[in-house]
């Protein structure tokens, strides 16, 4: 037997079609909805922006910290450095009502450092990032001699081999 046209049905029927052409243009009409909201700046506000809607045009007060500047320390190297001398100077970021707590244990601290950068290799020193690691052992160290939460940070103002 062969199948005549008559006898065949639409393997699709069309109303799948319908709700395809619809699905795609409601995704069109929606994405453009989201570009316009996120390009316009309905969507995402930037903190200036969010200040400006409020009326904060001042900016937030800076903590209240103060500073204790620490004798220079001059530390002799090792016959194999290619240099003779480091200067290192500092300073210690703290908080205001501990300020008496830490200047008394200066000598102390100035101790824990001289004898720090006394022991280290000059390779220790030379390295690229050697700074940022000095710097972190160093105020661990403070921080054994105060006690934790004292010392906000150590600030390195002069670091000099020669």
């Amino acid at each position: 037997m062969t199948a005549t046209s008559e006898n065949v049905q639409d393997p699709q029927p069309r109303a799948p079609q319908k709700w395809l052409l619809l699905s795609l243009l409601l995704t069109v009409v929606g994405g453009g909805g989201m570009f316009y909201a996120g390009y316009s700046g309905l969507l995402f506000k930037t903190d200036s922006e969010e200040r400006k809607s409020v009326g904060q045009d001042e900016p937030e007060p800076l903590p209240e910290v103060s500073f204790i500047p620490l004798d220079p320390i001059i530390v002799s190297l090792g016959p194999n450095a290619s240099s003779q001398h480091l200067r290192f100077r500092a300073q210690l970021e703290i908080q205001p009502e501990y300020q008496s707590d830490v200047e008394y244990f200066l000598p102390r601290i100035i101790d824990v450092l001289n004898n720090y950068l006394r022991a280290l290799e000059a390779s220790d020193l030379e390295a690229p990032g050697a700074l940022m690691v000095l710097r972190a052992q160093m105020l661990r160290r403070i921080e054994v001699v105060v006690g934790p939460g004292r010392v906000n940070d150590l600030l390195v103002m002069e670091f000099v081999l020669n």
